[in-house]
């Protein structure tokens, strides 16, 4: 996860990121002093899953700052940091996450995240994982493909990385949505990463093959075909 956290105290930065880090240890969130600096960071991809920002900075308007974070990237989570609750109907004319009043405390922190978690869910049907005992937020979108390894099952995202999990390969299927399907007893790919579907097999876009079985092809290559139709189909009434 990419968090931002933009004050002009060095102090507050580094007490905020304790009560982050408390809250998820692996967390390291990128600190900066003015708007300027986080503006340029954020123009940078991956953009920030989430933002902390003051709102009284010498000479910038934390609003402002935000405002533009938001035509940035409009899925990026906005919380504002203030010694006030003057500004808070300001801040939320840019959809806000949350508003801080400092000092934040432990439980704040966990708020704004059990908040980002429904605002991303809203955004982009996410799934949420375990890993290494950490939870992991993904999005549905960037899963390519997952394949059952023994008792672990591999979540193939479509940057490379694989992740980890120990559960059921049913109780994964039923965290998906419509755009996944269940290739065999072992595997379950994204069709919006398939390439070409062949006779027994798939070709995704990654030049990963994934294979099928013969008696269940009329099935599979159906609810592909059905899914490529209803893709175009949407495609062709947004035209319209």
């Amino acid at each position: 996860m990419r968090i931002a956290i933009c004050d002009d105290s060095v102090l507050f930065q580094e007490q905020f990121t304790n009560l982050v880090r408390r809250w998820d240890g692996t967390q390291c969130p990128e600190c900066f002093s003015t708007g300027a600096e986080l503006l340029k960071a954020a123009a940078e991809p991956p953009a920030f899953d989430i933002v902390f920002v003051d709102i009284c900075f010498p000479g910038e308007n934390g609003i402002d700052i935000a405002a533009k974070i938001r035509k940035l990237s409009p899925e990026t989570g906005i919380v504002f940091l203030t010694c006030s609750e003057d500004h808070a109907v300001d801040a939320y004319t840019v959809d806000a996450l949350h508003y801080l009043v400092k000092p934040p405390s432990a439980e704040d922190v966990r708020e704004v995240f059990r908040r980002l978690e429904i605002f991303r869910s809203r955004q982009r049907p996410t799934l949420s994982l375990v890993v290494e005992r950490n939870s992991v937020l993904v999005y549905l979108d960037t899963i390519s493909y997952i394949i059952s390894d023994g008792h672990a099952k591999e979540i193939h995202l479509t940057d490379g990385q694989i992740l980890c999990v120990r559960m059921q390969l049913r109780e994964l299927e039923k965290k998906l949505d419509e755009t996944f399907l269940k290739l065999n007893k072992g595997s379950i790919v994204n069709m919006e990463q398939i390439r070409t579907m062949h006779t027994d097999y798939c070709l995704l876009r990654d030049g990963t093959k994934l294979g099928f079985s013969r008696r269940e092809r009329a099935a599979i290559r159906g609810t592909y075909d059905q899914f490529v139709y209803s893709r175009l189909f949407e495609k062709e009434k947004k035209r319209g």
